[in-house]
């Protein structure tokens, strides 16, 4: 049961969390997890895994890094993920070339019941030249519909707003020239 949480849980959140704008490896879903950690436990008995201290997940091409990482299931069999850290940080290379998807946050959590990852605190996600950053950015994978909001917009005061960056396309400027 302790590998199936690791398993389903890690590898939903953590592959959503790192495919961000694109499509991760799929080969990267058949290869093993490693997780590296100062600490672990786990409580059977509530079904939540804990890792602390360092803690370093890799799957294929997927790296995660965090301070701590908390993985529980409920009676349901859904699974809720919370990664932090100073800040969590993941890269995962794309199917077809595209590249590496690489982001950053305070805390990175995911829920399988609604299919949200949410990167919360100083969230930053880089693809390519692309770029979305802000204090939020969540992202539901069933529906791949993508918020980024500003700090005043998630409850700060600092009033820190959203940078969105979006290089042209190469079909674009081919089509420009013609």
């Amino acid at each position: 049961m302790t590998r199936k949480i690791y398993k389903t849980a890690l590898l939903a959140a953590l592959t959503a969390v790192a495919a961000a704008p694109a499509l991760a490896l799929e080969s990267d879903r058949q290869q093993p997890i490693q997780i590296e950690a100062d600490q672990g436990s786990l409580d059977q008995a509530n079904q939540v895994t804990t890792f602390s201290g360092n803690v370093i997940i890799k799957q294929g091409t997927l790296n995660i890094s965090a301070g701590s990482v908390r993985v529980s299931r409920n009676s349901k069999g859904e699974q809720q993920m919370n990664a932090s850290g100073s800040p969590v940080r993941f890269s995962q290379t794309l199917d077809g070339g595209k590249g590496t998807v690489k982001g950053q946050a305070n805390n990175i959590d995911y829920s399988s019941a609604t299919n949200i990852v949410k990167l919360i605190g100083n969230a930053k996600v880089e693809r390519g030249g692309d770029l979305a950053e802000g204090a939020v950015i969540t992202y539901n994978t069933r529906t791949e519909v993508y918020t980024v909001q500003g700090s005043k917009a998630s409850g700060g005061k600092s009033g820190k707003r959203v940078t969105v960056v979006i290089q042209p396309s190469s079909t674009q400027s081919q089509g420009k020239k013609k």
